[in-house]
């Protein structure tokens, strides 16, 4: 029996015994659950600065209307397909939006971004690629009892004790495909409108084709946010007592086309996102109370939409922070007003908080760590107290 089948088998055991290591009393902190979005989700249109004239001239056919943003704070609205889901979460208190976060990485590649948020090592040095910032942060912790809901190991969670994972993966294809498609095309045999339907479905098979493989990579075989939705309130049953430092990527935010506004492509993955980190505190039930969850991506989108109504690879993003302990109900950390003066390179969203900054903060702020300690899981870094717990 391998080492998934085992954790399989004893999953709702306790104790429960993996790799010799035998999780006992809870550390003394609050639960935190890690949501990576890979891909880079286009925050401009989740977190909408509907105060902003030049976001909407910007995004002539991808914006979010202002009449249709549920809205936030100061000049802010949430994108309408979390009106049920992280909505209520808002009006509790209970999220917080931080704009303008991410990384001093560049290179605008998924692969090396999302590398450089999990290994929270500064830029410019030797990566050593045995060495997470999860793992370092467990390394510190007494009484942990971490867990990557992933199909492997992530990079996040490498070095140190030998960690568990349990795989959440779902595949996304064309809705009408394969057979299917064969039915329909066969329908409209004959008539004027099948060249039409047959080309139709060519090209939805020649852009899957083309977009799935990068989409895929980019993902790196995360689960869908579908697959997220269904699998949430598992996450949290599994959380509420038997594990307190967990890590989940969420794939599918990768838009270069056909992105749409308030309905389309990304308002269904936002929606499916939402449902399911809406479902973690019936799940946790009183030790919702005791939880942060810190949603990241590895960077934001271009500011303005491009020929294929879609979005390209920026640099700042909005990251989320929520709980039932958290002081949510605002938008926190410096920010800028959306002008294209003050674009980063006027293109993208600029960086005013560092991520290794804003996680360190929670880290210090939630389970006490001394400036030594921090200095191990993000050095070269001051952490920064948004007051979110």
């Amino acid at each position: 029996m391998d080492r998934r089948d085992l954790l399989k088998s004893a999953l709702y055991a306790a104790p429960l015994f993996t790799a010799g290591r035998l999780y006992a009393a809870p550390m003394a902190g609050p639960r935190l659950l890690v949501v990576f979005l890979r891909g880079a989700y286009d925050a401009a249109n989740i977190v909408i600065p509907t105060s902003s004239d030049f976001y909407y001239a910007s995004r002539p056919t991808i914006a979010v209307a202002r009449e249709a943003a549920l809205p936030l704070a100061d000049g802010w609205g949430l994108h309408p397909a979390l009106k049920d889901s992280i909505y209520p979460l808002w009006q509790q208190k209970q999220v917080a939006f931080i704009p303008f976060a991410g990384t001093d990485d560049l290179s605008r590649s998924h692969f090396e971004t999302q590398d450089t948020i999990e290994l929270g090592q500064p830029m410019g040095g030797t990566r050593n690629y045995q060495s997470g910032f999860l793992a370092r942060t467990a390394g510190l912790l007494s009484g942990d009892k971490p867990i990557a809901f992933t199909s492997q190991l992530p990079l996040s969670f490498r070095g140190g004790a030998s960690i568990p994972n349990i795989a959440l993966n779902f595949a996304g294809k064309p809705s009408v495909a394969g057979k299917n498609a064969e039915l329909i095309q066969a329908m409209y045999q004959g008539q004027d409108l099948a060249p039409a339907v047959a080309q139709g479905f060519q090209v939805q098979s020649d852009v899957y084709a083309a977009i799935s493989g990068e989409m895929m990579a980019a993902n790196r075989n995360a689960v869908t946010a579908k697959g997220f939705e269904l699998s949430a309130q598992r996450i949290g049953l599994l959380m509420q007592d038997k594990f307190n430092l967990g890590f989940v990527d969420v794939g599918g935010w990768d838009t270069h086309v056909n992105q749409g506004g308030a309905e389309g492509y990304l308002a269904n993955r936002i929606g499916e996102l939402g449902r399911g980190l809406a479902a973690l505190p019936a799940a946790l039930g009183p030790a919702w109370n005791d939880t942060v969850v810190i949603v990241v991506s590895e960077f934001g989108r271009t500011f303005r939409e491009n020929g294929d109504r879609g979005t390209d690879h920026g640099h700042g993003s909005v990251y989320w922070v929520m709980g039932g302990g958290v002081k949510g109900g605002r938008i926190a950390g410096p920010q800028v007003t959306i002008t294209q003066a003050n674009l980063f390179q006027d293109r993208d969203w600029p960086v005013l908080t560092d991520y290794r900054a804003l996680i360190g903060g929670v880290l210090q702020k939630g389970y006490g760590l001394s400036q030594t300690q921090l200095a191990q899981i993000f050095p070269s870094t001051q952490p920064t107290d948004l007051a979110l717990i």
